[in-house]
């Protein structure tokens, strides 16, 4: 059984993460609590600590989660997400993160008109991220916008390995942002949320350095 989440410890680690982003220019940096793998400890932890949005990758763990807390909860989806699973959360969900396809698009727009969304732009090359192609940003944002969805922004996910390796991705990211006139950028977690900031993050999602490891 995993170990229980220590609210007092949560407040803590979250009055850190805010110090990281102040030495880096980011006070104005929204902090994005991840609770994926963990329990709803966490969720009651990070909102008792101020935080208002949660994170979630799985749809399955967001729905329950959702369910299960009583307190109201702005829920962000920021894992990949198969368009079957979009009904089931489409109620809960208050911005989409990882939206990398029309197609996808096309689905949240049939169970959640309007639907605030972020396009995620794979930066790193890596398939197993997700994210659509950089050259193909433009092209999603304008079909999202057609299907009557509220662009907000873009989201990248860093490569592992030493945060000076996602200085180049997020540059990228923070670039196809201002050329596009998007004011959102999600980009930047536990490890390399400094380099994010400095590039342009407007939003970090941070899971382990609030919570801990993650549970197996």
């Amino acid at each position: 059984m995993a170990a229980m989440i220590d609210p007092r410890q949560v407040a803590d680690n979250v009055e850190h993460i805010r110090r990281r982003l102040e030495r880096v220019g980011g006070t104005g940096v929204r902090l994005l609590p991840v609770t994926k793998g963990f329990g709803l400890d966490a969720v009651h932890a990070a909102l008792e600590a101020g935080l208002s949005a949660i994170g979630e990758s799985y749809a399955q763990e967001l729905a329950e989660k959702a369910a299960a807390v009583g307190a109201p909860v702005e829920w962000h989806f920021i894992g990949r997400l198969q368009r079957n699973k979009v009904r089931r959360i489409a109620g809960s969900v208050a911005l989409w993160q990882s939206v990398d396809r029309r197609r996808l698009g096309e689905e949240i727009a049939r169970h959640a008109p309007g639907a605030a969304v972020l396009v995620q732009v794979n930066v790193t090359g890596e398939g197993q991220k997700g994210g659509c192609e950089p050259a193909s940003t433009g092209a999603l944002v304008r079909d999202l916008r057609d299907l009557g969805l509220d662009v907000r922004g873009l989201m990248a996910i860093g490569p592992v390995g030493a945060p000076e390796e996602a200085r180049p991705g997020f540059r990228q990211l923070r670039a196809l942002a201002d050329d596009l006139e998007l004011d959102e950028r999600s980009m930047g977690m536990s490890g390399d949320l400094e380099v994010a900031v400095e590039e342009g993050s407007t939003m970090v999602r941070v899971g382990t350095a609030l919570f801990g490891p993650r549970p197996q």
